[in-house]
């Protein structure tokens, strides 16, 4: 196998996000609901004999310098002393600075895809654990499905939930995590959404996404940034209700029915015709596991 093409790179949305205390070294204990949703990116991965490891922007623009996709890769190199190279070639579909997690998704799907276009058989606790040296969420693009998620990320309970859907926007400009951390408008949860209470919850999305929590992070956001503000609003009014999603600027609503009547989509599409250039959107379907899920049992 010299090459995997069209791999995906799904968003996440987290359903609520409480911070719930800080550890001596400073990183926040968070407790969240995170659900895999259909906008993603795709990669597309080559493998080299010369050991080199090159990225690639498929639809054009700047590529930075040293990004999440060649950190995993150079990591899988240093750990596993590979003498192998690859080509990696992303289309970037989801936008930065947005709190959906696409970062750590690429280098997610990055070390899936080496793990196996390279031959090296790690087992997925292995790459969860070198994912968590990469940033805290990628192990939940590790684990396959939708998790309560507790630490700073690394603690995954895994949970079956219903299908849902999505509207989500983020304006032109993205949040930046440690500006929004260190705000005075940061809340904290006083107590911790327990485990035990979910299965009651299960059966009804309307309870477990609108009904349940909050994101903590929300008014931290609201106060710095105007984008954010104006995508609740815009949400609420059109859809009935809406949430920022995990520290960045994507905002999302949850919708009822099937959406098969296209009415959704339609007024999606009239909200963000009417918002300046840089603002983007789309309804979202949420997946019940992960694309490749399974690459690394």
């Amino acid at each position: 196998m010299k090459a995997l093409h069209d791999l995906a790179a799904p968003a996440k949305l987290n359903l609520f996000l409480h911070v719930v205390g800080k550890r001596p070294d400073g990183y926040h204990l968070l407790q969240s609901l995170f659900v895999l949703v259909d906008w993603a990116d795709t990669l597309h991965v080559e493998r080299r004999a010369d050991g080199e490891l090159r990225r690639h922007d498929v639809l054009g623009g700047d590529l930075p310098a040293d990004d999440l996709c060649l950190r995993a890769a150079r990591l899988l190199q240093a750990e596993t002393g590979c003498a192998l190279g690859a080509d990696i070639h992303l289309e970037k579909r989801l936008p930065a600075g947005a709190g959906m997690g696409g970062g750590s998704s690429d280098a997610a799907t990055t070390l899936l895809a080496l793990n196996r276009l390279w031959n090296l058989r790690l087992p997925l606790s292995r790459l969860s654990a070198l994912g968590l040296k990469l940033g805290a969420d990628v192990p939940f693009f590790l684990g396959g499905g939708p998790a309560l998620v507790e630490g700073i990320g690394e603690i995954l309970h895994p949970l079956t939930l219903p299908d849902q859907r999505f509207a989500v926007i983020k304006g032109p400009a993205g949040l930046a995590t440690k500006e929004i951390f260190s705000s005075e408008l940061l809340a904290r949860s006083e107590n911790l959404a327990i485990v035990a209470g979910f299965p009651a919850l299960a059966g009804t999305a309307e309870n477990l996404v609108s009904g349940f929590g909050r994101n903590d992070l929300q008014p931290a956001a609201e106060g710095i940034s105007s984008d954010v503000r104006d995508a609740l609003a815009l949400l609420s009014k059109h859809f009935g209700n809406a949430r920022m999603t995990g520290s960045g600027a994507a905002v999302f609503a949850t919708l009822s029915g099937d959406g098969k009547d296209g009415k959704d989509d339609q007024s999606l599409a009239t909200l963000l015709q009417a918002r300046p250039e840089g603002w983007t959107g789309r309804i979202c379907r949420s997946l019940a596991q992960h694309p490749l899920a399974g690459w690394a049992d």
